[in-house]
């Protein structure tokens, strides 16, 4: 059964398309116009009742929230395609933590950025100078933090690619896009992660979609 994926066009869902060919799993994609308001149809508030992307559906089983889809694949298919979780229970502990650190703190301040400075005309609201100025403040900070880190260690949760470091690659890739790219190659242990995480073939393949 090939899975479905809701919304592919968005980072969130970029997420869950990483994972699914470092997984190997196939899959099929299901446009979402956000623009046009289509997350808010009768019909795809079924699947997803708070409005937003991505979905998955797999046979009869439907998920939602890209972390917990990628969380749910990694662990599904453990034995196929890349190992995103660790080999022992500890290093699974470390992958959920910096699972959790791009979820509660690298998350909302690119998010934010991304926001205001690529899509508030696409979306009809005025964008913010004092948020975007914020947020970028925030992210600078939340990646000290990251080139503290990865001045230990190739990736976040150790030396090896993860659910941790996938899950930063969509967001981070708008930074490009917005001319932001300078807080990535300022911090060196940073940039070399970036390089190294954005070259993957996985991310290539999605880029292609």
């Amino acid at each position: 059964m090939v899975v479905k994926v809701y919304g592919s066009a968005f980072a969130c869902a970029k997420r869950v398309l990483i994972c699914l060919v470092e997984k190997e799993i196939e899959f099929e994609t299901v446009p979402v116009d956000i623009i046009k308001g289509e997350h808010k149809d009768p019909e795809y508030l079924k699947l997803q009742p708070f409005g937003v992307v991505p979905v998955i559906q797999d046979g009869d089983y439907t998920l939602f929230e890209s972390r917990a889809i990628i969380r749910y694949y990694a662990e599904k298919y453990k034995s196929q395609g890349t190992d995103l979780l660790g080999k022992t229970i500890e290093e699974r502990g470390v992958v959920e933590q910096w699972l959790e650190v791009e979820a509660q703190n690298y998350h909302p301040p690119i998010y934010n950025l991304a926001l205001h400075v690529l899509f508030s005309d696409k979306m009809g609201f005025p964008a913010d100078a004092k948020v975007i100025e914020e947020s970028e403040k925030n992210l600078g900070k939340v990646l000290d933090i990251y080139e503290e880190r990865l001045s230990k260690s190739k990736y976040l949760a150790g030396d090896f690619f993860s659910l941790a470091d996938l899950s930063h690659i969509p967001f981070a890739n708008y930074l490009g896009v917005m001319g932001k790219m300078y807080l990535i190659e300022e911090r060196k242990h940073v940039s070399a992660w970036w390089d190294d995480i954005s070259s993957r073939p996985s991310w290539k393949k999605v880029l292609e979609l």
